[in-house]
């Protein structure tokens, strides 16, 4: 399995791009605000692709320790590899 790490915001770190959109088989977001900036900007692109909002506030900076824990408790179930 692999992984990308990419923000919907114009100053994150690394902004999606189609390349992302094209390489990813499922997307995970941490806020519905994310998934609708992505479905504004991306529409046609992520059809039949799921997107998942994760309920997770985006107030993590990257890799804190508390997110990766977060996020190693919701991800297995929403993959299926739990």
């Amino acid at each position: 399995m692999s992984a990308r790490s990419a923000g919907t915001s114009p100053n994150a770190r690394h902004r999606v791009s189609i390349d992302d959109i094209e390489w990813a088989d499922v997307i995970l977001v941490m806020e519905e605000k994310h998934k609708s900036r992505l479905v504004a900007e991306f529409t046609r692109m992520l059809e039949g692709k799921p997107v998942h909002v994760l309920d997770i506030p985006d107030e993590y900076k990257y890799m804190n320790p508390e997110l990766v824990e977060e996020l190693q408790r919701s991800v297995p179930s929403i993959l299926g590899i739990d």
